[in-house]
């Protein structure tokens, strides 16, 4: 009796414990503050310029749906705290509520979306490496007996495993903490090549001290929908996210904050990026979806 009581007890404590975090937009309003997960190296997507202050055009999106979840429910302010958060800890942040809303560099995949949810795709990125300009590599099968540096958490390198280009290639793993650490392996000689997505690579690289000591090549290695990433089970809140960057892509808005981060000089050393949209990420504005990155395979 004493068992089956403690598993009741634990069930209702869990059930109280899913109930209170799909409440989201109720935790808000209740806090008059929300937390944004964000990184420091996402390339343009979401990085740092220190002393707390988080920048890009995943966080810039994350700032306009907050500003209309904060008229939705009629607040007179909104506190928004910053919680840096990297490749291995963003998912288990958004799933415990210490993270409301993660702006950063998300792929949406079918694994992914059993434990947490994603608004509708802002991004379509593709998989590819950066390597030193001289380096003379430019093909995935070039590869062979070298250094590959990725990020540890994120699904780059196994994308690169099980490309067809790599059969019999033998590479060994290095990996960064995060994409500014994976970069400087490249940058400082540690590796030979740096795979990642490609906005992620242009943005460390146009920050680098000589950009032009870089290039990305090689095959598209994975087409992946990058997404800002909420807690699953939590239909109201998603909406409102959803509906918010919906409006920004039928006003053209959200083009202009992609323009602002990747084809404008941006801080803190005033470089372009220098990446226009692609279509695929154009088709994602035009016609907004949720679906995960093994749709786009079967294209």
């Amino acid at each position: 009796m004493k068992k089956t009581l403690l598993v009741i007890a634990a069930t209702l404590a869990c059930a109280g414990a899913s109930a209170q975090q799909t409440e989201t937009l109720k935790k808000i309003k209740d806090s008059a503050s929300v937390t944004m997960g964000v990184r420091d190296s996402s390339g343009s997507l979401s990085y740092t310029l220190g002393d707390g202050k988080y920048v890009g055009y995943h966080v810039e999106i994350c700032q306009k749906v907050l500003t209309d979840i904060q008229k939705q429910l009629a607040l007179p302010k909104l506190e928004i705290k910053y919680q840096p958060v990297t490749s291995q800890n963003r998912i288990p942040l958004v799933q415990n509520g210490t993270v409301d809303i993660e702006c950063g560099s998300t792929t949406n995949n079918a694994t992914r979306q059993k434990d947490v949810a994603f608004a509708v795709t802002t991004f379509v990125e593709e998989v590819r490496m950066a390597v030193k300009a001289n380096s003379g590599i430019t093909s995935i099968n070039q590869l062979n007996g070298k250094k590959v540096a990725t990020t540890t958490g994120t699904t780059s390198v196994q994308t690169l495993r099980k490309h067809e280009r790599a059969n019999g290639v033998n590479f060994e793993e290095v990996f960064g903490k995060d994409h500014a650490d994976s970069f400087l392996l490249l940058e400082s000689g540690r590796a030979d090549a740096f795979v990642m997505d490609g906005a992620i690579l242009a943005g460390n690289i146009a920050k680098a001290k000589s950009p032009a000591d870089f290039k990305i090549v090689g095959e598209v290695l994975s087409t992946e929908p990058i997404a800002i990433m909420i807690r699953k089970d939590d239909p109201a809140f998603k909406t409102a996210v959803d509906n918010s960057i919906k409006a920004m892509m039928k006003s053209g808005e959200i083009a202009k904050i992609w323009s602002k981060w990747f084809e404008q000089p941006i801080p803190p050393s005033n470089t372009k990026v220098g990446m226009a949209p692609n279509d695929n990420t154009k088709a994602a504005w035009a016609t907004p979806n949720d679906k995960p990155m093994e749709d786009y395979a079967k294209k």
